[in-house]
């Protein structure tokens, strides 16, 4: 064979692969398209059969709960599973109709609700947004020290912020929803007479190097206190906890009386 022609012959083959392998290297596509059909039916206000209890509201392509403190979820329907959030959690449907909706839940139970045709249910919700759980007040405590001879005074104060704290749990009906908190920013000071020894605001993300990330997202700064003095300096109790639960860090903020400050975890 002629080189040209063997030369040739190698390009095409060359072209046919590369087309071959950008075709290979396409992401794949979820062929599962969204049921538009059972998004329009799940659209209104339904509420749990037994109970009577609110449990949300559908509009467009958002999920509503009357807990002023959980935020709206965007939502799709595929393959008969309702998934709701970012990440997405699944919840097979057991049975749709336009005024009935039935589900499994996290835990594995059917959920039974119905539409709710009642103005009055509308009232659930109101509120335009959530509402942030929060220390809406600056909490100041002062502590007088004696050690050695010295006096020393011990401030700490409790400052509420905006950093919302996104914690997810699950409401009554087993669904998965995000709850808002707001953080805190805590100042502690130390002085000898009119000395300042050490100033610092502590924030939760000072602690990033003891406490797990996952917990860290969900956790707020919820207390720093004095506790006792030592040899070593002044101990401050510091909590880190997960909104409404009774997951918490306690950690030893050791101030010393050069002015220097170490952390250690004694409890969770």
């Amino acid at each position: 064979m002629p080189w040209k022609s063997a030369l040739y012959v190698c390009l095409a083959c060359f072209c046919i692969l590369a087309a071959s392998c950008r075709q290979d290297s396409r992401p794949v596509r979820d062929e599962a398209k969204d049921d538009s059909g059972a998004k329009a039916m799940l659209q209104g206000i339904w509420v749990d059969c037994e109970s009577e209890d609110v449990a949300f509201k559908v509009t467009g392509d958002s999920v509503y709960y009357p807990d002023a403190t959980s935020l709206p979820s965007y939502f799709r329907i595929k393959a008969d599973t309702l998934i709701i959030g970012t990440p997405p959690s699944h919840y097979p449907i057991m049975k749709q109709t336009p005024n009935v909706f039935w589900f499994r839940n996290q835990t594995g139970d059917v959920v039974r609700l119905r539409k709710s045709d009642d103005p009055n249910v509308a009232l659930a919700f109101l509120h335009k947004r959530p509402v942030p759980l929060a220390v809406t007040e600056v909490v100041k405590r002062d502590t007088v020290v004696m050690y050695r001879g010295d006096r020393y005074h011990c401030y700490v104060a409790i400052n509420p912020t905006k950093y919302k704290v996104i914690r997810k749990t699950y409401n009554d009906d087993g669904v998965e929803v995000d709850n808002i908190y707001y953080d805190n920013i805590i100042h502690v000071s130390v002085f000898r007479g009119a000395q300042r020894l050490y100033s610092r605001d502590f924030r939760k993300a000072m602690f990033a190097h003891l406490v797990p990330r996952r917990f860290l997202a969900q956790a707020v700064l919820n207390n720093v206190e004095y506790d006792h003095v030592d040899a070593d300096g002044f101990h401050f109790s510091a909590t880190l906890c997960i909104p409404d639960a009774a997951s918490c860090y306690m950690l030893d903020a050791v101030i010393s009386f050069a002015g220097d400050m170490r952390l250690e975890v004694i409890d969770y």
